[in-house]
């Protein structure tokens, strides 16, 4: 089963993203991923659920939230 996970995660500097990067590409049965420095969003495709990216961006000390309880108001 495909899932489209949508985080907000802080995106502070390349340092960051690497280590993001790095930990998504270790998750088992992720189709594609994508890090947008711009909305501080990182979007993961495949057989995964929003916890368990959470949980794995938390192991390397990245605070993430899903990202529809963002608002989009200003």
């Amino acid at each position: 089963m495909t899932n489209v996970v949508e985080l907000k995660v802080g995106l502070h500097c390349d340092q960051c993203i690497k280590k993001i990067l790095k930990t998504i590409k270790k998750i088992e049965d992720i189709e594609t991923y994508d890090v947008d420095t711009q909305l501080n969003k990182v979007t993961v495709t495949g057989n995964v659920t929003t916890e368990e990216v959470i949980k794995v961006l938390q192991k390397i000390g990245k605070q993430a939230s899903n990202w529809d309880q963002q608002s989009s108001c200003c």
